[in-house]
Parts: C-alpha cells; sequence; structure tokens
C-alpha cells in the first residue's frame, strides 16, 4: 500500500504514540483536520513536522497567543507606496500542513479565522477570495492542564475538526526507546530519510478510499450510532441523563470516511465493524455535550461512547 513505508517510517520516529500517528495519515486521507489534546512533551509538534517531511508539500507552525490577530494567520494587503496601489501578502495558513498550537489561547476572532479556512478551504481579504492549496491539512493542539487564560473552542468550531484525538503518555518501553532515540540524534549518528509521498500520488489514494466499500448493514450501523446520540431514551435511561445534545450529521460523514480511510490504512477494500469502532471515539468525542448530571457524577465523554457501543447492534 502507498503510505505503509511512510507509516512505517513515522513509527520509528515517534515512539510510543501509534495511534496518533494512524489518526493523522486517515486526516490525510479524509481530507480532514485534526484537534490534538495532551500535555506538553508527547511529540504531537514532532509528529506533524515528521508528517510533512514524507509528504511532498511545505509546513508552517503557528504559535497562538493572547495578542494574535486574525490577519496574522490569513495575510493582509500591504500598501506599495511606488505605485500607490495594495498587493495581497499571504499568511501562513497558504501552506500544505499547518500546525496551529495551542489553539485555545488565541481568542475567538482568530480561531475563527482559522476554522472558517479550514471549513472553506479559502481566504477572504477585502473583497478577494483566495484559495488555500489543495492539499491542506491543520492540526491544532490543546494544553488540558493549563486553562489560565485560554478561550475554549465552541461547539459549533469544534464540529468542524473531523477528529479530535486525546494523546496520553508513553508506557515505560517506549519511554526507554525514546531515550535511545534522542540520544543517538544528540551523537549525530546516521537517521534513515523519509519516504517521500507525492501529492498526486496522494491525491490517487484518496480516490482510492473514496472506493472503499461499505456494506448496506454497515451504513446503517454508522446512522443509527448517529441518531442513538440525538434520541438516547430508546436505547437507556440512564444514557438519556447522560446527553444533552448528540452529534451533527457532520459526525456521520466523518465517521463514513474515517472507517473507510482505515479500512484502507489496514490494507483492506471493504470497512468493517472494526474500523468504525476504532475511529468512533474520536469522531464523536468532541461533537457530544454532557449534561450537568453527567459531569456531576464524572463520566466522560468515552464512557458515553462506549454505552452507546453496547446498545446500538449491528443489523
Amino acid at each position: 500500500m502507498l503510505l505503509t513505508p511512510l507509516r512505517s517510517w513515522l513509527k520509528q520516529q515517534i515512539i510510543g504514540q501509534p495511534q496518533l500517528i494512524d489518526k493523522l495519515l486517515i486526516a490525510l486521507l479524509a481530507d480532514g483536520h485534526l484537534l490534538v489534546e495532551g500535555a506538553p512533551g508527547l511529540a504531537k509538534t514532532k509528529a506533524i513536522k515528521m508528517l510533512a517531511s514524507g509528504v511532498e508539500g511545505d509546513f508552517q507552525r503557528i504559535q497562538f497567543t493572547p495578542d494574535l490577530l486574525p490577519t496574522d494567520i490569513t495575510g493582509t494587503d500591504i500598501y506599495r507606496s511606488q505605485d500607490h496601489s495594495f498587493e495581497f501578502q499571504a499568511g501562513p495558513i497558504f501552506h500544505n500542513l499547518v500546525l496551529a498550537d495551542e489553539i485555545n489561547r488565541a481568542p475567538a476572532k482568530v480561531q475563527s479565522a482559522l476554522l472558517e479556512a479550514m471549513a472553506e478551504q479559502q481566504v477572504s481579504v477585502g473583497n478577494k477570495t483566495y484559495p488555500l492549496p489543495e492539499l491542506f491539512l491543520v492540526m491544532a493542539t490543546q494544553n488540558p492542564l493549563e486553562q489560565e487564560g485560554t478561550y475554549p473552542l465552541p461547539e459549533a468550531q469544534l464540529d468542524r475538526f473531523l477528529m479530535h484525538i486525546n494523546v496520553d503518555y508513553p508506557d515505560a518501553q517506549s519511554e526507554a526507546a525514546i531515550l535511545q532515540l534522542i540520544r543517538s540524534e544528540n551523537t549525530q549518528e546516521s537517521i534513515s530519510a523519509p519516504p517521500v509521498v507525492s501529492q498526486q500520488d496522494l491525491m490517487i489514494a484518496r480516490q482510492a478510499v473514496s472506493q472503499v466499500h461499505t456494506a448496506e448493514s454497515l451504513d446503517n450501523y454508522i446512522v443509527q450510532l448517529t441518531m442513538a446520540t440525538r434520541s438516547p431514551k430508546a436505547l437507556d435511561k440512564e444514557l438519556a441523563q447522560w446527553l444533552e445534545y448528540g452529534v451533527s450529521p457532520r459526525a456521520t460523514i466523518s465517521l463514513d470516511r474515517c472507517s473507510k480511510a482505515h479500512a484502507f490504512l489496514q490494507g483492506n477494500d471493504f470497512v468493517t465493524p472494526d474500523d468504525i469502532h476504532a475511529v468512533v471515539y474520536d469522531v464523536f468525542r468532541h461533537r457530544l455535550l454532557l449534561s450537568f448530571e453527567a459531569e456531576a457524577q464524572g463520566i466522560s465523554k468515552d464512557q458515553v461512547i462506549s454505552r452507546i457501543l453496547e446498545k446500538v447492534s449491528i443489523a
């Protein structure tokens, strides 16, 4: 499979985070964007930088801060005194792979500027619209440990992300392997060059993902999972007490696209229930709104999704 060499190389460079690597590749294949949440130092930034080195295209990191302005992302018209005209100077959003680091540290206008570019794949400045590259992926990060001075993303904006990934600490074995990897990098030992995937090959892979077959019963299963978040009373009274609002139609579309991409990464040309289960948490997690009762009981969104999977059967 086209992305197999790149996937294997990434897992050699980013140790202890195989799920993050797979979800990055799924987002690349499904033409979507990622919101990644995790403590500092868990290789979030390194993961997308390594991915960018293995994909034909350019990379840009944007550090979100409270004093950032929307034009710092999109770009702005610059006045040219020589001929008394204005010339558009493109901002850092005009790259193929963009890291929006700590997106919740910037105010709402800046977040909206980024999310509008993600949704429309274009930027409007004045009365002109500028298209973004065909290959365009944003990975936004959030730090869950520090909430002082942050601006949480509203639910409507969160819905624009294809998936919301939680990144956890690596285990002891992976931690030891990380130590050895860093030592080898510090001593300038040879590191294998990444297998580069061209943009043309990536577009061919996206077309192949769209052709991955999903049985009618699994189409119905995806729809029933979505409907279970909106009408939980039909399944379970306790589940109904936990959910305030269910997921949007974007969740159905995203679950379909991500399950196809996951199947493609596994080398299959058809979707299985395991493919759906592998991505449903990341697709639903940021789109569910829990009730006060659920938060008071310490019920997490992942627990709610697990209960839904228990209650909804495959026809």
